[in-house]
């Protein structure tokens, strides 16, 4: 069904909405075409912003990027539907955990999937054409959740990001403990479902040093080192402004993808064909085209 898809990646922009730089990127850059596909985050402050521009421009292709976590020291976010300390959810403070590992041993499964769905239907009531569901720091692929997540996918007929492997889940650093024996069921229920499954996800390299200067061959190298079956490259980007008080250790590699995905010599390299490049909406159409003709 998606082999038509084998040797394209989706060059994605995570963490939209997280604040305004981060909706300017994904605006500007899938202008460019340096960016195919993106995925908001519905609990934050600059959600509406992302909204409205993907009501406003058709083209932007925008999914729902799951939130379970507020990882960052001042700038944190609450979840849409309860913030009760019965629910899991949140920390003594009253905001999402800022870590996987506490999600999975204090969130409520029930809780976590009233505020997965309550997430995704803000979005669709938003206005803008939701094209896919993806996680942030893969929370939602933990096997706690993961269930839950294929589900919605289902029955909201929109793909999930998901691998054969956990282990070629680029941030699966997040989820401790958890093997590619224990993932293959989750695989199998995805796979069943028809929903696409993805050779390998990529992503933004976030330990390089501030005063490490890097160039647009790093991605070059990185979006053609494994060109078979279907990737998707997770990526950052966030032009300057308030970043830098809202992540002060590590802004610095956001502020460089923005620069460099936007740079003539990224660009030219691009619209050299030397990668294939896919959005999430076309994925979505594949999928729910298949499904309609087999029910």
């Amino acid at each position: 069904m998606y082999e038509k898809f084998d040797g394209r990646i989706v060059l994605h922009q995570d963490d939209v909405g997280m604040c305004h730089g981060a909706n300017v990127a994904f605006s500007e850059l899938s202008n460019l075409g340096s960016i195919t596909s993106g995925s908001v985050m519905v609990p934050c402050p600059w959600f509406r912003e992302a909204a409205e521009m993907a009501v406003a421009n058709k083209k932007l292709d925008l999914g729902v990027h799951l939130t379970l976590t507020a990882e960052k020291d001042f700038y944190r976010w609450r979840p849409l539907t309860s913030a009760s300390k019965s629910s899991g959810l949140v920390d003594d403070e009253g905001y999402m955990w800022r870590d996987v590992s506490s999600v999975r041993q204090n969130a409520n499964v029930d809780a976590v999937e009233m505020e997965l769905r309550a997430q995704i239907d803000f979005a669709l009531a938003s206005g803008f054409d939701v094209t896919h569901l993806d996680a942030h720091m893969g929370a939602t692929l933990a096997p706690e959740f993961c269930e839950i997540y294929i589900h919605l996918g289902v029955e909201y007929q929109l793909p999930v990001l998901i691998t054969r492997k956990l282990s070629d889940y680029g941030p699966n650093n997040h989820i401790e403990n958890v093997s590619d024996d224990q993932f293959e069921e989750f695989v199998a229920l995805a796979k069943s479902q028809s929903l696409p499954i993805f050779d390998r996800v990529l992503e933004t390299d976030f330990n390089r040093n501030s005063v490490t200067a890097l160039d647009d061959l790093a991605y070059q190298t990185m979006f053609t080192k494994n060109t078979t079956g279907l990737t998707f490259a997770a990526l950052h980007p966030n032009a300057p402004g308030e970043v830098e008080v809202i992540e002060p250790d590590q802004f610095h590699v956001r502020t460089q993808e923005y620069e460099i995905f936007s740079s003539k010599n990224y660009l030219s390299w691009l619209g050299s064909d030397k990668i294939k490049t896919i959005g999430m909406r076309e994925l979505r159409d594949s999928m729910r085209e298949e499904n309609f003709s087999t029910n």
